[in-house]
């Protein structure tokens, strides 16, 4: 086994057994909810804004390892950025997971671990779906009251 293989492993296994921020978050002020159909996957994601920033992220939900873990790497990423930043972020990390796009070199460190996810096209959903649920919890969160 490769070293990077050996920290993928270590790294899934070790958001998977202890997430972070995985809890509800009732004072939340955007929230977004994630389902793979495939797998059977699914995630809630709540978030609070201050302004422009992400104060707070967290989620809670269940699936396989790969989704657990990109959940609770993906909070730890983008609390305290700004809604750009976050997605900026979304996107590097959505292009490397499916092949689309080149080096994640501007992708912290942590996140580029499941380059190799592109390797099996039937997780990627797994790998992006705290992602995808986070988008929604932004949109929910820039719409008005009411809508």
């Amino acid at each position: 086994m490769t070293s990077a293989s050996e920290l993928y492993q270590s790294v899934i296994l070790d958001h998977n057994r202890a997430p972070r921020n995985f809890r509800p978050m009732p004072e939340a002020t955007g929230h977004g909810e994630g389902y793979n159909p495939l797998c059977g996957d699914q995630l809630s994601v709540w978030l609070r804004r201050d302004g422009d920033l992400i104060s707070d992220v967290s989620f809670q939900g269940s699936g396989c390892a790969i989704s657990k873990a990109a959940a609770s790497l993906m909070t730890t990423v983008v609390k305290g950025k700004t809604i750009a930043e976050a997605g900026a972020i979304f996107d590097s990390y959505h292009r490397m997971v499916t092949g689309q796009g080149g080096p994640a070199d501007d992708l912290p460190p942590k996140l580029a671990i499941f380059a190799g996810i592109r390797e099996f096209p039937a997780r990627v959903k797994c790998a992006t779906l705290a992602w995808h649920a986070l988008k929604a919890a932004l949109e929910q969160d820039a719409r008005p009251e009411g809508q």
